[in-house]
């Protein structure tokens, strides 16, 4: 900052008001101060500004190193809120293990952070942060428990809910689920309110087929579903795009055979063939709140979204029919 001073011939005081933005800056000396900087090169020092201020400005967020929809969705919300509000998103990845969820997280922790984003499926995650004295505002996405401290999240349970009842009251009573990964929380919470609702309502109990999110896992799915069933509810729609895959290659029609619903509604959802009935997560609406969540508490005020808890929402397409009698 001296550099800059001396290069533009002001006091080392006006470059930082010109960094500062503050008002009362001749429109000449902004400029010489500018010209400067960019002469030299120079970079302000966060850290060391953080020292002087005490406010880093800086939300970390730790999610989990994979490319699925849901978590990159939220991820893209987080930075762009954090943006508008005037905070920089650190982000790292971490891989589903204890060792390398509590590095991450101390990571992050070494790095000043005012406030933090944990997009935690698996129940590692959610143990390691009950370990960890974290002594910040914190919000947990995706938890699959949308009354936990801290939990903002779309209602999983309503969600499932929606998509069990859907497939009830098109007449079908044989009704299969491809869940996700018994680790990963939110599958956990879907899969058990399906239960709820099929055994409410007198249906068939069929064993539960797993997969592991892909497409792939649900073309597997295709071969093992049980002869009597009608109607397949799959934890993602990957897993129901592949799933259909499966059918049409064995001959069987989709939804004249079998019909089949999605979880997510991902953009590919509305256009595979037939189009993939599915409930709708508003992953952006779950980033924006868990961010502004997190400035209010910083900020000493009141959130100004009341309630964590998003609603899902069905989505009819194509993909879903009466069963054949």
């Amino acid at each position: 900052m001296y550099d800059v001073a001396t290069r533009a011939g002001v006091s080392h005081q006006t470059v930082s008001r010109v960094l500062n933005d503050f008002p009362g800056i001749r429109p000449e000396t902004r400029q010489r101060v500018l010209a400067a900087i960019a002469e030299l090169g120079y970079r302000p020092n966060r850290a060391a500004r953080a020292l002087v201020t005490s406010r880093s400005r800086a939300i970390g967020v730790l999610v989990p190193a994979t490319a699925d929809f849901g978590p990159m969705s939220s991820l893209h919300a987080i930075e762009r809120a954090a943006r508008a509000a005037g905070y920089h998103a650190l982000i790292t990845s971490t891989l589903i293990e204890t060792d390398a969820v509590r590095e991450s997280l101390q990571f992050l922790l070494d790095q000043s952070i005012e406030a933090l984003v944990v997009i935690a499926p698996y129940r590692v995650v959610t143990d390691e942060l009950d370990a960890v004295p974290l002594g910040i505002p914190t919000a947990l996405l995706q938890t699959g428990d949308a009354d936990a401290a801290g939990a903002i999240a779309v209602d999983q349970r309503a969600g499932a809910r929606l998509a069990a009842r859907h497939l009830l009251d098109l007449g079908h009573r044989n009704i299969q689920q491809l869940t996700g990964p018994a680790d990963y929380l939110e599958a956990v919470a879907r899969r058990d309110a399906v239960d709820d609702e099929l055994a409410a309502a007198g249906a068939s109990r069929l064993p539960h087929l797993t997969g592991d999110w892909t497409a792939d896992s649900g073309y597997a799915a295709g071969s093992a579903l049980d002869p009597a069933t009608t109607a397949v509810l799959c934890g993602n729609d990957q897993m129901a795009l592949g799933l259909m895959h499966a059918l049409a290659d064995l001959g069987r029609a989709v939804p004249g055979d079998v019909s089949v619903v999605g979880f997510d509604d991902i953009p590919e959802s509305a256009h595979s063939l037939p189009p993939l009935t599915t409930v709708h997560q508003d992953f952006e609406e779950v980033g924006r709140r868990a961010v502004n969540d997190l400035v209010a508490r910083l900020e000493g005020r009141e959130p100004d979204l009341a309630g964590q808890t998003v609603a899902p929402a069905l989505v009819v397409r194509s993909s879903t029919w009466q069963p054949r009698m």
